[in-house]
């Protein structure tokens, strides 16, 4: 195991105690999202312009010379009969998602992705777009210069790149023309939606919120429904949006299962607070076997009848670890991991023992391997 993941997960179980005793909790706005308030897509396709040679070949993107001309023939130009070569145009679908309780005239993010055979969108503009919801209204229209993260070089014999140059975004590039029905006002019985699902936490943020509601309102307002959901009863006399405002602000503690989350390709491992394994002896040596092919010259004796050849020659090295017996298990997160770490394991010795702790039955927490 490296010595940086080691030490960062030394760090963040020496900070758990700490933040269990005098931490305040989290905000209740950070756990949890109003239901039915969230944002649309929209999408629509479009033309980027102006790119220095690197648009769409008109011969292997047939669309692309359609919308062209297309666009041409609003302009009063007509070239249906001429065969257009240019590289400097490209064809792209521009995703966006409208925020709620967005009004006419106020301006949200684009993106712009390639859909030829474009090598870059570097330099270019998006032509005015319209950009529909699922219900095929025009929400929003889409319109800028197009700023590319990466870039491509390609000469005869080798080609340079970097991110990835045929998707880019336009900042504040679409201006909403059409506003989502409804308001926040018109929704009856509020109700709480948590991130992260949990009983415990949904009882919590209830209590938390009757607490302030007594003090508030003289009644109280909350009521879980389930590990998913909180319902609120907003008073008469106050608006949704200062109800919810002074919700939101509230503190409360966090709950969640106790879960380990490896990742076998890239040697990622997570383990949760809650965590625990029962007292187990493991034991954990690697076994390397290294083969090397090589050739030497067969000489025969002098005066014989044979001849000189190469034969091969292979040497076979077997090497195995010393793999102790230690005893591990621990009721909190930071025993964990001093164990782990003092067994002096790699990422992928901790996965093989994760899982294989999992399989015994000591592991009193849930696997997620990814």
């Amino acid at each position: 195991m490296n010595r940086a993941l080691a030490l960062l997960l030394i760090s963040i179980a020496a900070s758990l105690p700490a933040l269990a005793g005098g931490s305040t909790g989290v905000r209740i706005k950070d756990i949890t999202a109003v239901q039915g308030v969230r944002a649309n897509q929209l999408v629509g396709y479009g033309l980027v312009v102006g790119l220095n040679g690197t648009g769409d070949s008109l011969r292997n993107s047939p669309f692309t010379q359609q919308s062209l001309q297309s666009m041409l023939d609003q302009m009063g130009v007509n070239i249906r009969t001429a065969n257009p070569r240019t590289r400097n145009i490209a064809a792209v679908l521009v995703t966006a998602d409208l925020p709620p309780f967005a009004g006419a005239g106020s301006r949200i993010d684009i993106t712009v992705s390639s859909l030829g055979d474009a090598s870059s969108l570097a330099g270019g503009s998006l032509v005015m777009t319209p950009l529909s919801g699922a219900d095929g209204a025009v929400y929003a229209v889409g319109q800028g210069p197009v700023a590319v993260s990466g870039f491509g070089v390609q000469g005869r014999a080798e080609s340079v790149s970097q991110n990835v140059p045929t998707t880019g975004r336009i900042p504040n590039g679409a201006l909403v023309e059409r506003e989502v029905a409804g308001a926040l006002d018109d929704e009856g019985a509020l109700v709480l939606e948590l991130r992260n699902p949990d009983f415990g936490t949904a009882v919590r943020i209830t209590d938390t919120i009757n607490a302030f509601a007594k003090q508030r309102f003289g009644r109280p307002v909350a009521r879980e429904q389930d590990l998913r959901s909180v319902s609120l009863q907003r008073p008469v006399d106050v608006s949704a949006a200062r109800f919810l405002a002074e919700i939101g602000e509230l503190y409360t503690e966090a709950d969640g299962p106790a879960r380990v989350v490896i990742d076998e390709r890239t040697g990622t491992v997570v383990i949760g607070r809650d965590v625990q394994i029962q007292t187990v002896a493991v034991s954990h040596g690697s076994l390397t076997v290294r083969i090397t092919e090589g050739a030497k010259v067969s000489q025969p004796e002098p005066f014989s009848d044979g001849e000189t050849v190469v034969v091969p020659e292979s040497f076979v090295t077997v090497n195995q670890e010393g793999a102790n017996l230690a005893i591990m298990g621990g009721t909190n997160l930071e025993t964990l991991v001093r164990g782990l770490n003092m067994m002096g394991l790699k990422p992928t010795g901790i996965i093989a023992i994760l899982q294989a702790i999992k399989t015994s039955g000591a592991l009193q927490a849930e696997l997620v391997v990814q």
